[in-house]
Formats: C-alpha cells, structure tokens, sequence
C-alpha cells in the first residue's frame, strides 16, 4: 500500500479531511467526547479501519469514552501539516483559476495562494479577490524573491506540460495540476492531479447504476 514520507497510507490520509468534517460539526454542536463506532458509522467504514486511521496522529481515546474531540481535531490537522499555512503561485488566471484563488477554504486546509500568472496581458495587475495577477514571465523573478515550494496549475492540457516543466526548472517542489492532462516529471517532484473529468464519470456511474437498482425494484414490486 502506497504511504506518505511519514509512513502513513495514502487512503488514511485521504479520509482525514471527513473526518474534519465531522468533527467540526461535533464540536460546534458542543459534543466533547466521540466513538470511533460513531464516526465508522457517519462515514460507512469498520471501526477497527476508524481506530488504526487514528492511532496514525499519535492520539490515544479512553476505553468505553473514546476520542476527546477537540484533541482529536488539533491531531488530525497537525498531521495534515494544515497548522502551517503553505503559500502556492498558481498558474493560468482564466475561470477555473479565478475559482481557485477565490476559494477562502484553502487556508483553512493550511494553503495560501500568494500570487497568480498567466500570458494574458489584460489580465496582468488585476487582482483574483485578494490574489494578485502577474505576466507568466514574472514567474522566476517571483519564485527567486520569495520562498514558495508549490505551484498549482489551471491551464489548458496543451498548456499543462510546459508550464509544469518551466515551474520545476523554477524550483518548485510539488505540483497540483487541475488540468486534463497527465505531467510527466522528475520524481523528486510531488505531482497531485485532481482531475474533474474523472470525478463525474465516477459520479455518473455511480448514479447510472443507482437508477438501474430502483428500475430493478420497481419490476419487482410489479410482480
């Protein structure tokens, strides 16, 4: 099973973020105490899979009591690295762009966008909410001035390629590519692709079958 530089399986990693959610609710619902039972029940998991996601952050529950809330929330994003605000430049300043820098969500999770680039001179010195746009050649200049390890790319896929190899050569360590297109780089560079495509084809599926389960029900109830 894949793991981070810490050890810790990918898969837990990717459910912390839920339990988050939950969590947070929780707490701002005055709840001090929770079950790794009841957070296996929220989210359709075993609660042995629940205890061992847990024991990952260090934090220990109380036999019969289970997990402090509070604690539990402060452990998780701990070891997220989400207690240290990460800055980022992001790339490409067109609409799904201008969505990422908006998003007030992302400091939350410990990433700040610091600044914008794009090759389109209209859009150079105009601002996404708080997030300043510059001209891509602005780009070394910017990465050399000021201590900035990740670049998030929203550019077209033609464009992708180019513009994650002229961020590596910049010195970025780790790449979150939102665009349709799949970077090929060297290794020591962390590469995230969220690829939205593949999210709605799983949610299409997902739905398609859905709708051939009740169809079925319905036959049978028919009968």
């Amino acid at each position: 099973m894949a793991t981070d530089n810490r050890g810790i399986p990918i898969p837990t990693i990717k459910r912390f973020p839920s339990y988050l959610r939950l969590l947070k609710g929780y707490r701002d619902e005055g709840m001090e105490m929770v079950s790794a039972t009841m957070l296996a029940d929220e989210l359709g998991l075993k609660p042995i899979q629940v205890r061992k996601d847990i024991s990952c952050t260090g934090i220990e529950g109380k036999p019969k009591v289970g997990f402090t809330v509070v604690k539990l929330i402060d452990a998780i994003i701990h070891t997220l690295g989400w207690d240290n605000a990460t800055d980022a430049v992001l790339i490409g300043a067109g609409h799904l762009g201008s969505a990422l820098a908006r998003y007030e969500g992302f400091e939350t999770y410990g990433l700040k966008i610091v600044a914008a680039f794009d090759i389109d001179q209209h859009k150079w010195g105009a601002k996404l909410g708080e997030v300043p746009v510059y001209p891509l050649t602005q780009l070394k200049q910017y990465l050399e001035e000021n201590r900035v390890n990740i670049g998030v790319i929203a550019v077209p896929a033609v464009q992708a390629q180019e513009v994650a190899e002229k961020l590596v050569e910049c010195g970025i360590l780790a790449i979150w590519n939102f665009a349709p297109k799949d970077l090929k780089l060297p290794m020591r560079v962390v590469v995230q692709r969220t690829d939205l495509a593949t999210s709605f084809a799983v949610l299409s599926a997902k739905v398609k079958r859905k709708m051939v389960k009740e169809d079925l029900l319905e036959e049978d109830d028919e009968w």
